[in-house]
């Protein structure tokens, strides 16, 4: 398939983020209503793309957010710079002190454990990205003068606020206008839409948005919550997911949005908490193309796992222009980061490529 990327030379990043970055506080093993300590992480759907971009992939990413000014925001910013991802696109908003003008977002997150399924515990109202405008951020700057080969946002940013519904519409529109690829990951979170208008506002949003992605992403419901687009076959719980129902969506997906390059779902199978079967479709060019299948995955941490696939995939994309090639990139990623905690990834492309081609888990000495 031929996306018609940026050059190299005339782009600045290879690829940008565009959504919020939270503090992501886990209590381990244990549970968030019993527990004494955290370990805090950096975590957020659209910055864990550009993250693993930068640490899995080796390419050169920036993310555009907003923090408060405050410790608390200056913790963020070290987290991302120990990623490797560029803070200059970073918005720092002055703040009262309490948090009463804008704050930054917290995400309790407890992984599960067998039938206990993992929990999180967002506290990101009033944050400073869903306050943010598009007049904000140049991006007039950002994409025209200095370039960048792909934007990559999503659904949960999209959410925050009214504001951020613009804000992602104005970044899109910019960046197609300079010619950089765009890929959106749908990521429905009922509880955030139901502030600013629920399900109806959800697709009312995202339908228009999709009139200008390239690459759309989606997992197991997104497609049918946000675009309205339904999966024939499935059980109203998502135990056993129907491939061909996936397929027919998808195809009728890319009649509806024919500015779409490139379609792609995770499919999760949830057995238990810790035992999932894990792969992935992606349609391009009229074809549909499957991952290998991941059956009974061991899940350590499955939070980001989905952004996980999605920076391989777009890795794949950019790297090959072959669909099926990226399509395994991001499966195998995605796997790989969820056998580690945190959201963001900790494994290399020798890894992923490894996983690809099969390698079991033999010790390595």
């Amino acid at each position: 398939m031929n996306l018609n990327l940026r050059p190299k030379e005339e782009c600045t990043f290879d690829a940008v983020s565009l959504g919020e970055v939270m503090l992501r506080l886990d209590p381990g093993e244990g549970r968030i209503r019993t527990a004494r300590s955290f370990r805090a992480w950096e975590g957020g759907g659209e910055y864990n793309v550009a993250r693993g971009l930068r640490r899995c992939f080796g390419l050169k990413t920036a993310v555009i957010t907003a923090f408060a000014d405050n410790e608390v925001g200056m913790l963020m910013e070290d987290f991302i710079l120990q990623g490797g991802v560029d803070t200059s696109l970073i918005k720092w908003m002055e703040t009262d002190g309490i948090g009463r003008t804008c704050r930054n977002g917290l995400n309790f997150t407890e992984r599960g454990f067998g039938i206990r399924g993992a929990i999180g515990c967002s506290d990101r109202a009033n944050t400073a990205i869903s306050k943010a405008t598009p007049e904000d951020f140049d991006f007039e700057y950002i994409f025209g003068e200095l370039g960048v080969r792909w934007l990559h946002t999503g659904g949960i940013y999209a959410a925050l606020s009214e504001q951020s519904c613009e804000t992602v519409l104005a970044a899109i529109k910019t960046a197609k206008k300079y010619g950089t690829i765009v890929s959106y990951d749908l990521n429905y979170r009922p509880s955030m839409w139901s502030a600013i208008g629920g399900l109806e506002k959800a697709r009312e949003v995202n339908r228009e948005i999709a009139k200008y992605v390239d690459v759309m992403i989606g997992n197991e419901e997104d497609f049918t919550a946000c675009l309205g687009l339904e999966v024939e076959g499935n059980d109203a719980e998502l135990k056993e997911l129907n491939l061909d129902g996936y397929r027919k969506m998808i195809n009728h997906a890319a009649e509806i949005y024919p500015n779409f390059k490139a379609v792609a779902t995770t499919l999760r199978e949830v057995k238990t908490a810790t035992v999932n079967d894990w792969s992935a479709i992606c349609w391009a060019d009229g074809q549909i193309y499957q991952s290998r299948e991941y059956k009974g995955l061991e899940i350590m941490d499955r939070v980001g796992g989905g952004d996980s696939f999605a920076s391989g995939l777009i890795y794949g994309l950019m790297t090959t222009g072959n669909a099926e090639t990226a399509v395994n990139y991001g499966a195998a990623h995605g796997a790989l980061a969820m056998t580690t905690p945190g959201d963001t990834t900790m494994v290399n492309k020798k890894e992923v490529e490894a996983v690809m081609g099969g390698a079991g888990a033999r010790v390595k000495r």
